[in-house]
């Protein structure tokens, strides 16, 4: 039974929520691209203010770990890392795959069917991992190139989520494909959370990193400057 700060700061999608005994109880979310280091610490106030509580109330902080976006990802885990040291409460990272999936209501999952998490990144690659309808890691977190033949070694409803997922229905019809939520969310956190809190799965605040798994895409401008 845990009041838990959520950070989801993997995509463009900058989500802050507040859960207690894992519901979600308050939200904040700003969905301006590449504006994270400016919002995430207003968001946070925010969503703490909304609710009625302050940091000293909070148990732990839950952080989305990746993939994801490099400079959203080091901005959450370093504002996240500053929380956890600040109170002395400790961190709970989530991934950034995991908590997509468990956005899926389980109540249209057949036994059958997958939950498929995809995080884009960019042409017509994703980030992806395949769970069952428990949420256990059937595929684990890959980079994957979209085709006609991309998971279709899986029999029943596959369930898509993300804004990779988007993508790939748009590039390939196929009737076995249901679509749902196609952004992250801070408000998927909240069970996940509580569970990792009862069972006291929290992660080393002074040495964790986020799960980048690509570097991150730099290009030399050809601008002269002088």
């Amino acid at each position: 039974m845990a009041l838990i700060l959520l950070l989801e700061t993997s995509t463009d999608v900058c989500s802050v929520a507040l859960s207690k005994n894992g519901i979600v109880i308050n939200i904040e979310e700003s969905l301006e691209a590449n504006t994270h280091t400016e919002k995430l610490t207003i968001l946070i106030k925010q969503c703490l203010d909304g609710a009625g509580y302050s940091f000293k109330a909070l148990d732990a902080v839950a952080l989305s770990s990746g993939p994801g976006s490099y400079t959203s990802l080091r901005s959450g885990t370093a504002t996240a890392k500053g929380i956890c040291y600040a109170m002395g409460i400790p961190l709970i990272t989530l991934s950034s795959l995991y908590i997509l999936a468990s956005g899926v209501d389980p109540s249209l999952l057949q036994a059958q069917d997958v939950i498929i998490s995809l995080i884009d990144a960019r042409r017509m690659e994703a980030y992806a991992e395949v769970y069952d309808h428990n949420l256990n890691v059937l595929v684990p977190l890959h980079a994957i190139i979209f085709d006609e033949h991309s998971f279709a070694g899986f029999s029943g409803t596959k369930h898509l989520c993300g804004d990779g997922a988007e993508k790939f229905i748009e590039a390939y019809h196929q009737d076995t494909l249901k679509m749902h939520h196609n952004r992250t969310s801070a408000q998927y956190m909240a069970q996940p959370a509580e569970r990792a809190y009862i069972d006291r799965k929290f992660s080393d605040v002074a040495y964790f990193t986020p799960e980048y798994f690509k570097v991150p895409s730099i290009t030399k401008s050809e601008k002269k400057l002088f």
